[in-house]
């Protein structure tokens, strides 16, 4: 080998060494910052008669970020920290129909703050934390089984 080939191969190689070390800390944090998208239908993976149980993807995006579309449910008063996600625009409160009203396919949201809702025809991106099982709001007695917390939504 010619000794510039070697002090070439050494120099690319320690360059490398430098450019691993600097990359690695910032590849994980930007990963980390990209929601995975989630969607309606993705929501449940089989319906028996026990009742619905949540597709293989719900429980592997459990305690991470997700962005899901949908369309806010008329809210119960202008300004909450919570609303429904339903995956088609409704016309009344999900709260205030019937059993048979009631959409399959809901998503309640938990924002960060209290704010004033949209109107229930835009379609809007909801982006938070997934949390998956049954938890009773304690503020509202509300059950749900499966939530986006610390959310924030805009116009999609």
């Amino acid at each position: 080998m010619s000794p510039h080939s070697l002090s070439r191969r050494l120099v690319l190689g320690g360059a490398g060494i430098v450019l691993s070390g600097l990359l690695t800390p910032i590849l994980p944090c930007a990963a980390a910052r990209a929601a995975d998208t989630l969607d309606f239908d993705e929501l449940y993976g089989s319906v028996s008669v026990l009742g619905l149980t949540f597709s293989d993807k719900v429980k592997a995006l459990a305690g991470r970020e997700v962005a899901m579309q949908g369309y806010m449910a008329p809210p119960l008063k202008a300004e909450a920290d919570f609303f429904v996600l339903t995956e088609i625009p409704m016309s009344i409160c999900p709260f205030c129909s019937s059993d048979a009203d009631w959409p399959d396919n809901i998503v309640v949201v938990y924002l960060e703050r209290a704010q004033t809702f949209e109107q229930a025809n835009a379609l809007i991106e909801v982006r938070g934390t997934l949390e998956v099982g049954s938890r009773t709001d304690p503020a509202t007695g509300f059950v749900s089984r499966l939530r986006i917390v610390g959310a924030s939504f805009a116009t999609a």
